[in-house]
């Protein structure tokens, strides 16, 4: 039996996360269900800054309603920016969002940015927030990547933060059972009932050691952890020039 045949497809993943835009359309409450959200955004745009001289151009894929590409916005104004989610309604609020912020030109891509047409080396910064849990086997895994690296441009960067699983089975078991307590305490056990029988059925992440690896394998010359606690982590990678 394939792994993963009883996970969510890809058809309904975007037919939830269209119903679902007003929730991702608040900076600060939108990823209530993620452990330290604000601080992994303000992390991984504060990183992208710094790491990518100049950020002219933002590729935010999974873009959601577009809260990453707005926080980064703030340290680079006047970016070109390039949204990609497969809900279309998700789309659409980012774009009109984004552009209120004063991007420069900006474009909105309803897809599965694995099956997008991109311009190779079209982008100083790459977003990943809360996507690439959704990848399933090694394959895909390292398609996906490999994509991430061709659409980077040289010098630029990618930065991820994500929900991730663990190498060793016991601390993966500690760590999702923190998280669930974390759940609990933000909306009580009904909550973490529905966001666990939602990962299970919708997600299959990796360990963040694998992800970074990939990157590397990828042809990314340097990686970074930048947070991780409990089931999520912060992390990316840089292109040479």
């Amino acid at each position: 039996m394939e792994p993963y045949r009883n996970k969510s497809s890809v058809e309904e993943i975007r037919e939830r996360f269209e119903h679902d835009v007003e929730r991702f359309s608040d900076l600060h409450t939108g990823q209530v269900s993620t452990v330290d959200a604000p601080l992994a955004m303000e992390l991984i745009t504060r990183a992208a800054a710094v790491a990518t001289h100049p950020v002219r151009r933002i590729l935010d894929i999974g873009c959601g309603a577009g809260n990453n590409t707005l926080k980064l916005l703030e340290l680079a104004p006047g970016a070109e920016c390039t949204l990609v989610d497969l809900a279309g309604a998700m789309v659409e609020r980012a774009v009109e969002r984004v552009k209120r912020a004063g991007a420069g030109k900006v474009t909105g891509i309803q897809g599965d940015f694995r099956e997008t047409t991109l311009p190779e080396r079209g982008f100083d910064v790459i977003l990943a927030a809360a996507v690439l849990h959704h990848l399933r086997g090694d394959e895909d895994w390292e398609r996906a990547f490999q994509k991430l690296y061709a659409l980077t441009a040289p010098g630029g960067s990618v930065w991820i933060t994500d929900l991730i699983s663990h190498e060793i089975p016991a601390v993966e078991r500690m760590m999702f059972d923190r998280y669930c307590g974390y759940l609990e305490s933000v909306g009580g056990a009904e909550y973490r009932g529905k966001v666990a029988a939602s990962i299970a059925k919708e997600d299959s992440p990796r360990p963040v050691t694998y992800q970074l690896e990939l990157l590397r394998r990828s042809g990314f010359s340097r990686v970074e952890l930048l947070h991780k606690n409990s089931s999520f982590a912060a992390f990316g990678a840089w292109k040479s020039i």
